[in-house]
């Protein structure tokens, strides 16, 4: 057991796999406004954010990005494209898939709206309370 601590004590992990302000979108999964507010948030926390996609979830992606800045709530900092190897699960040859990174910065706007809708639900709450 102490051998097995050691290892991942000296277990080198990249700097990809550990971003905390990454979201990784499929088009599956959730629904798009779940990760248009999940990535609001994230920028009110990292002040920017990272969304990645792979194959078909890619316009995905492309759309979040783009509410967000038509909003006025993110501008586009960077994006990166490339292909990744997925190995297939009959085990053959790897299949080539697209995979896209898109780095938004939050705006201004971003912390006032934030902040009004934090007021908005604030008097909901008192006046369900009364």
């Amino acid at each position: 057991m102490e051998n097995l601590t050691k290892g991942v004590t000296n277990m080198n992990i990249s700097e990809s796999s550990n971003k905390k302000n990454r979201i990784q979108v499929s088009n599956t999964k959730k629904p798009l406004f779940f990760y248009v507010n999940l990535a609001k948030k994230f920028m009110q926390l990292y002040n920017e954010v990272e969304l990645s996609a792979l194959g078909m979830a890619i316009a995905t992606v492309v759309t979040i990005a783009e509410i967000l800045k038509n909003n006025g709530l993110a501008v586009e900092k960077k994006i990166a494209t490339s292909t990744v190897d997925i190995k297939s699960e009959s085990g053959g040859r790897p299949i080539q898939k697209a995979k896209i990174e898109i780095l938004l910065g939050k705006t201004e706007k971003l912390d006032e709206l934030m902040a009004a809708a934090a007021e908005e639900k604030e008097i909901g709450d008192k006046k369900e309370q009364n």
